[in-house]
């Protein structure tokens, strides 16, 4: 279920996927950023996304890390980075940005610790999973590998676009929100797809075990 801005809500994507699951009141998808949506009354559902989300990033990524392999191990450490991320971005709030809660500025006039923080986190985090992305393109076929390079290349991309947007530069500013959606849902599908490639191998794994 997500909050429209009328304030009722309707059946879409998973809340974990998109971030888009609080009763934030009338924050724009558009143009305000996920984090965003832990300001506010509601605010600690966003919260609590994050650092779930990250807890469970971070099991998957313990995981990638015992796998064989240098690839797996590095791409395993990155996809670590990025749940460790997640959970910073949820211990430490966002500064508003781009008007939301109402009646702030778009930009803060100066920047808090947490948001600080906040940013520090979210950063590395996103920089690790489009890494990760990278790096773990080889070694299970041509398809994957340019699946996961494109994915790679757009998640960057999409996420340098939002940054641009926060920032105020026109014309970025209202789309930056949605440009920050598209990054996170190119980056959890490819986690996703991952995940699917690998269980078959692992049953194997475990099986040979037995």
């Amino acid at each position: 279920m997500i909050a429209t801005s009328s304030g009722t809500t309707r059946r879409r994507r998973p809340v974990w996927l998109l971030g888009l699951g609080s009763f934030a009141g009338k924050i724009g998808r558009g143009h305000h950023p996920v984090s965003s949506l832990a300001l506010g009354p509601f605010g600690w559902t966003q919260t609590l996304n994050f650092i779930v989300v990250g807890l469970l990033t971070l099991a998957f990524a313990v995981g990638l890390v015992r796998l064989r392999g240098a690839r797996q191990k590095i791409g395993g450490t990155l996809v670590g980075i990025w749940g460790v991320g997640l959970i910073g971005a949820g211990a430490f709030l966002t500064d508003p940005v781009s008007g939301y809660p109402p009646g702030t500025p778009p930009t803060p006039v100066e920047a808090t610790t947490s948001g600080t923080l906040h940013d520090l986190f979210s950063v590395a985090a996103f920089f690790a999973l489009g890494a990760a992305c990278f790096v773990l393109a080889g070694g299970k076929g041509w398809r994957w590998a340019i699946y996961s390079v494109l994915s790679g290349a757009t998640f960057l991309g999409a996420f340098f676009v939002a940054g641009i947007g926060f920032g105020q530069t026109e014309p970025f500013v209202e789309v930056a929100g949605l440009w920050q959606r598209v990054c996170v849902l190119i980056g959890w599908t490819w986690l996703t797809m991952l995940a699917l490639r690998l269980l078959p191998e692992e049953r194997r794994r475990a099986s040979s075990l037995v």
